[in-house]
């Protein structure tokens, strides 16, 4: 039996986060100073692939990071990055793109030019484009095609809601992108209105002053946000010939109302990890946990992986007979505080403080972890047992293992 324990948000109770408006810019900015000696600042945008105006665009604008500016030329960046000891980085998911910048404090007012150019003085330059970033594009789309859990998770989204989060985060090279076409999508992107800023081991205060500053020669349109159509959940299943890695099944359920019991009942079906080392023998297949929020969605499951049909046959079913148990007290309660552990260790490193309170951000929703453990504590076994018949009956409608990468939900 567990411990009775303290409140988990009574012993967190700290906002992990200031929300701030720039004055002068209009952007939202929220940061954090544990006093930490590096830095971080990243540029959220509201450019994510469900929000592209033509498959693969978001993709391609990604690329289009530290490219030549108005201020600086693609070599003229790195190499002033370099002589800061700075990293920079940019990532697409499918409702941000993240520009980023890591360096040593003191640094911030350098890199927050840096960043702030991608968005209000891009050149947008035809010979960059054909040279540096659609070989990049075209790479990462070839390397993703070869990754059994990429191909499952990103076919699961497909099955799951088709349009808007279903679209791929990479572009298909049976769809071409024109320059044109990022220019556009760019233009509708980068305003005021589809902007975060994030930071940490910065006062919030100092970064809205730097936002302002960077911003003053050039600043974003304040055009209307971008928008998409509101999610709807359809599932289904398929199977994806491959002849890369593993054979794997992507088991998997959501819905279009994030809620805190899909945390418990992905927690609940993860496999245990109490112990960091592998048990012995290791098994014939590994199984991994996959919970993916989105603003007005959650997909959720687990990733299957083996090197037979048989031995991931036999893990996916376990799967699923686990679902369809009812949890005991225990298992209810040791899902609640696995979820809890998930939520709290996110917003210890910094890009799972981004992906948090991001979303928060554009919503003018609660950005702090005790809103989110309060949440997690206020389940009942009930709601999960529930849910998890709920998926069973309605989800998971059929459960196809082959000699084949298969995407299930």
């Amino acid at each position: 039996m567990l411990a009775t324990r303290a409140s988990t948000a009574k012993r967190l109770a700290r906002s992990f986060a200031t929300v701030v408006d720039s004055k002068a810019s209009g952007i939202k900015v929220a940061a954090i100073d544990n006093g930490q000696p590096t830095t971080a600042v990243t540029f959220l945008v509201k450019a994510g692939s469900r929000y592209e105006t033509s498959p693969g665009v978001a993709h391609a604008l990604k690329n289009f990071a530290f490219k030549s500016t108005a201020k600086r030329s693609t070599l003229g960046t790195v190499r002033e990055s370099e002589l800061y000891g700075g990293v920079l980085s940019a990532t697409l998911s499918r409702e941000y793109i993240a520009f980023k910048s890591e360096f040593l404090r003191g640094d911030e007012s350098f890199f927050t030019s840096v960043l702030a150019s991608i968005l209000n003085t891009p050149k947008f330059l035809p010979h960059e484009y054909t040279e540096y970033v659609l070989p990049v594009v075209r790479d990462e789309a070839t390397a993703a095609s070869q990754s059994p859990g990429t191909v499952a998770v990103e076919a699961a989204h497909a099955l799951a809601f088709r349009n808007g989060l279903g679209a791929s985060l990479f572009a298909s090279p049976h769809s071409p992108i024109s320059l044109e076409s990022v220019k556009a999508f760019a233009k509708e992107a980068f305003t005021s209105s589809n902007v975060a800023v994030v930071g940490t081991g910065i006062d919030s205060a100092r970064l809205a002053e730097l936002v302002d500053k960077a911003l003053a020669d050039a600043a974003l349109p304040t055009g209307s946000p971008v928008t998409a159509a509101p999610s709807k959940y359809f599932g289904g299943s398929t199977r994806i010939d491959s002849h890369e890695g593993p054979q794997t099944v992507f088991i998997g359920f959501g819905t279009t109302a994030p809620s805190p019991v899909l945390s418990v009942l992905s927690a609940h079906v993860a496999p245990n990890q109490s112990l960091k080392w592998p048990s012995a023998p290791r098994p014939p297949a590994t199984v991994t946990s996959v919970h993916l929020p989105y603003s007005d969605a959650v997909l959720t499951g687990v990733l299957v992986h083996g090197a037979d049909a048989k031995s991931v046959t036999k893990a996916a079913k376990a799967v699923v007979e686990k679902l369809k148990k009812p949890l005991s007290t225990d298992e209810f309660k040791v899902a609640v505080v696995r979820a809890k552990f998930g939520a709290a260790t996110a917003v210890e490193g910094r890009e799972g403080l981004v992906e948090v309170i991001g979303g928060k951000i554009f919503s003018n929703a609660n950005a702090s972890i005790e809103s989110t453990l309060t949440a997690l504590d206020k389940v009942d076994a009930a709601a999960v047992s529930k849910a998890s018949a709920f998926q069973i009956t309605c989800g998971l409608r059929s459960l196809n293992v082959s000699f084949h990468l298969v995407g299930c939900l």
